[in-house]
């Protein structure tokens, strides 16, 4: 059985996508769940791109020891020594160098000929193979590359010292017979040796997973990959659907990867929560609906026998019946604490306290509490903004369904705290209006949503928000969890006003 390596890019190329800014905590949280998961390299990011991301590809290099860990990197010494020097305390470190190569892109982005890109390929990735063991290079744009050139490319790189060569869709243009071709002919043309041969797609087609697996009966040694599929533009290739259906399907492609199933639904809701990216409910293997049936058919079928209308096992993937355990406000520390260990998590003495203090306040406001209110709480801590700008100290809203609403709030800031009341047409708008006075931050607000955490009455409302300000592009995000769904958007609003602050947004003061 041939062994397929997954080299997941969720913590670079899926934080680009809009709208997604991770913590360095949110970041460290998915790198460990994706060492569970067992996946074979994680792209931690673009060290050169800010200090910011240098400092989470660092951090998540000292930390996961069983995963090799990469820095993305063009094709230019400064970069490549960046990348170098983040990932350098990695126990398998790897320079991700990449140049594009298509003739679109050389002519009007590079503004470079063929010669003076052969010329850059061989010097940088012979600089970056002095530094690190593990060099991958990409010629970006390959899908559209000019095939003898995409060889010349490769060939360049090899000779250089690369050991992965990544082919990208990067626009996915191809179709999966057509990628499946061009990976074919690329191993008739290129003696790749020892060096891996490795795929990226896209899913501006919807064909990033079909192409993939194309890729891999292609010969593909390695397949980039993010969770849910999230990335650029409509997104990459999604690992759950690579990997069941590699599992699933063994006798067509004869390939395996060394992944842990039974974490795939785990992870994929710790990054659905932690970037906000909701999974649409008929996502295959992942969604709400995926193992739902409606049908009277169906149904009838499924409780005769579950294969009939069921090809995945709900187990395989860690969705398993949900027996959660309820505790109270009688529930002590040490219950507590094994109850995170059965999730998955073992907080720091300090911020386990901290946790604990929230779990009572919670017991004091809800009769019961379960796994998903926990896991509410632990996701609302990874959410906060690093060094918070501003502080929530109190909230009050009185609204009906008679006059008009009234907000008052009071913030602690780099002012100091400041209190402001606000009458509106309705209790959110007039407390988003409060804050954008007490802050001097007058964003616009892109996106609200709202979701209950459990069933019942006294379900925690889960709250994202997400603003931009002066035009821009570029988007902020917010989440919090609370009994009160007020309370929760006055938090998600201030989470995602701190995260813009904190990024020198222009024209965030108002």
């Amino acid at each position: 059985m041939k062994r397929v390596r997954i080299f997941d890019t969720t913590l670079r190329d899926g934080e680009q996508s809009p709208g997604v800014s991770l913590t360095m905590a949110e970041k460290l949280e998915i790198g460990r769940q994706l060492a569970r998961l067992r996946v074979d390299v994680i792209e931690a990011g673009y060290a050169a791109a800010s200090p910011g991301d240098f400092a989470s590809v660092q951090t998540l290099a000292k930390e996961l020891r069983d995963v090799s860990v990469c820095s993305l990197a063009r094709a230019l010494e400064g970069d490549i020594e960046r990348a170098y020097e983040a990932v350098r305390p990695a126990a398998d470190p790897r320079i991700h160098v990449f140049i594009a190569t298509s003739d679109v892109h050389m002519r009007h982005k590079l503004r470079m000929t063929r010669e003076q890109v052969l010329e850059q390929i061989g010097r940088s990735v012979r600089h970056a193979a002095k530094l690190a063991p593990s060099i991958e290079f990409s010629p970006e744009d390959g899908g559209r590359t000019d095939p003898d050139f995409l060889a010349l490319a490769v060939q360049t790189a090899i000779k250089a010292g690369a050991t992965v060569i990544n082919i990208p869709d990067t626009v996915g243009y191809l179709l999966p017979s057509e990628f499946g071709a061009r990976l074919r002919r690329l191993r008739e043309q290129v003696d790749f040796g020892s060096v891996q041969l490795s795929a990226h797609c896209h899913d501006d087609l919807g064909l990033a997973v079909a192409n993939t697996l194309a890729a891999i009966e292609a010969g593909a040694d390695q397949v980039e990959v993010t969770i849910n599929g999230i990335g650029e533009r409509a997104g990459n290739a999604a690992l759950e659907e690579i990997a069941v259906a590699l599992r699933l399907r063994q006798e067509m492609y004869g390939a395996e990867t060394r992944l842990d199933l039974g974490q795939i639904v785990r992870t994929s809701q710790l990054v659905s929560r932690l970037t906000g990216m909701v999974v649409p409910p008929n996502k295959a293997v992942v969604g709400a609906n995926a193992f739902a049936h409606e049908s009277g058919i169906h149904q009838d079928g499924v409780i005769k026998e579950r294969t009939t209308y069921e090809i995945i096992d709900p187990d395989m993937v860690g969705l398993t019946e949900n027996k959660q355990l309820v505790l109270g406000k009688h529930s002590g520390r040490n219950a507590f604490r094994r109850h995170l260990e059965g999730l998955g998590y073992a907080p720091e003495e300090p911020e386990f306290q901290e946790l604990f203090g929230r779990f009572k306040e919670l017991c004091d406001r809800k009769k019961s509490v379960t796994d998903d209110d926990i896991v509410a709480l632990l996701d609302d801590r990874f959410h906060r903004s690093d060094n918070p700008a501003f502080t929530l100290d109190f909230l009050h809203v009185s609204c009906g369904s008679f006059g008009l609403a009234t907000a008052t709030v009071k913030v602690t800031g780099p002012a100091g705290t400041v209190q402001e009341a606000v009458v509106a047409g309705g209790g959110v708008e007039a407390m988003y209006q409060a804050l954008d006075s007490v802050t001097g931050v007058r964003p616009e607000l892109a996106s609200y949503t709202i979701a209950a955490v459990t069933s019942g009455p006294d379900a925690l409302g889960e709250v994202r928000v997400q603003l931009r300000t002066g035009g821009s592009s570029r988007v902020f995000s917010g989440k919090s969890a609370c009994i009160d769904v007020l309370e929760a958007s006055a938090r998600a609003y201030l989470d995602a006003v701190n995260k813009l602050v904190a990024a020198g947004q222009p024209d965030g003061r108002g």
